[in-house]
């Protein structure tokens, strides 16, 4: 084989064309190269996946936080509330805590 065979060959000169060389560095350059990359947007999609998980979270968070506030424009419900939570007590009232074990022996 010597290199007039191989120039004759279809296949080295669909290589060797000008446009296909051209096109071969303009994909390199845009998937791994340039500041737009592929690799750059896989990056992006995750850092939006988990933002879009911490906003559900929060939403959840706000409509659980909606419901107790629904819950506490009841005057009853707003004392259980600061006596469960704050251990608040009415004037000459004594309040135990009653903790149980749940450590098996």
């Amino acid at each position: 084989m010597n290199l007039k065979s191989i120039k004759n060959k279809p296949s080295f000169k669909i290589i060797t064309n000008l446009y296909v060389i051209i096109l071969t560095v303009f994909v390199i350059w845009m998937l791994f190269l340039d500041e737009n990359s592929y690799l750059t947007h896989r990056e992006f999609n995750k850092e939006i996946e988990e933002l879009e998980t911490w906003i559900e979270y929060h939403k959840q968070k706000i409509a659980n936080d909606k419901e107790t506030i629904e819950k506490l424009k009841d005057s009853l419900e707003l004392e259980r509330y600061a006596r469960e939570k704050y251990l608040m007590k009415k004037e000459n009232e004594d309040i135990y805590i009653i903790e149980f074990d749940t450590i098996k022996k």
